[in-house]
């Protein structure tokens, strides 16, 4: 089994300057093809469950997935709690055999996020597995606005909630569709001033691939979270799927149509973050 927990792929990131992928899942088809995709290019993977995904699936199932995919693959596979929202959240997913927890308090006052971001972050290493915290308020695309990262309140959290990696808002947005912005690297690098913990991008998606890759290779950004383009891969392929057999219903043929396709996007991802 390549199990393994955030910390044991992050550190080596940061060593060898690249970046680890996050990638975002829904469902068993995309699960399978990340974990292939990773193989394939030799890379490290970190298999997401989020709201979403959780609302659909339960976590001791997803749990049990992430791990019998880890079991197929050579290259480690994290299998990690995305926008934990409750200790109750973070203490199921533990349960349920995940190596990695993410608590987001951003929306919280600073004392509050660092108190109960350091709670989860002491469960999590009384167990053996890792723990990422947000700091500052990372927005929604035609929805909530991003607040931004304050450089001496990421210090402090750093500091004080025990967290092995922090995500930060740096002008990234969650469910952007184009890559007309960009990550604001002043501040980045701003940040990476005042702490030395591994930096995580949510809202990869929106980011140029070039400046990904940027900053994959020259900064403290280990971890670029990927979500919505690879969810566009897949409906693309469903689509397409559909306009050649109209009269399908078949849900395991349909959906397989689909693997590929997602695993093909996947590859490139995870090769864009990867080592020079």
């Amino acid at each position: 089994m390549t199990l393994a927990n955030l910390k044991e792929v992050l550190q080596p990131a940061l060593a060898g300057g690249y970046a680890v992928g996050g990638l975002v899942c829904l469902g068993w088809e995309d699960m399978r093809a990340y974990v292939e995709a990773a193989e394939a290019e030799g890379l490290p993977v970190i298999l997401q469950a989020g709201p979403s995904c959780r609302k659909h699936t339960p976590l001791p199932v997803l749990g049990a997935i992430f791990r019998h995919l880890a079991e197929s693959v050579s290259v480690p596979v994290v299998a990690h709690l995305d926008h934990g929202y409750t200790e109750e959240d973070c203490r199921v997913a533990l349960d349920s055999g995940f190596t990695s927890l993410m608590f987001d308090g951003s929306r919280k006052p600073l004392a509050q996020n660092i108190d109960e971001t350091a709670r989860i972050a002491e469960m999590a290493h009384a167990a053996g597995i890792s723990c990422e915290g947000e700091i500052g308020f990372v927005g929604y695309d035609a929805g909530e606005a991003s607040t931004g990262t304050d450089p001496e309140e990421a210090a402090r959290f750093a500091r004080e909630s025990g967290i092995d990696a922090m995500a930060v808002s740096v002008g990234n947005v969650h469910l952007q569709r184009d890559r007309q912005g960009g990550l604001d690297e002043e501040r980045i690098r701003a940040i990476e001033a005042v702490t030395d913990v591994p930096l995580v991008i949510h809202g990869g998606s929106g980011v140029p691939v070039a400046q990904r890759t940027r900053l994959a290779r020259g900064s403290r950004i280990c971890k670029f979270n990927i979500g919505t383009e690879l969810r566009m891969e897949f409906g693309s392929a469903l689509r397409a799927a559909l306009a050649d057999d109209p009269d399908g219903f078949d849900r395991v043929a349909l959906l397989g149509r689909c693997e590929a396709p997602i695993r093909d996007a996947a590859r490139g991802v995870l090769r864009a973050l990867g080592p020079a």
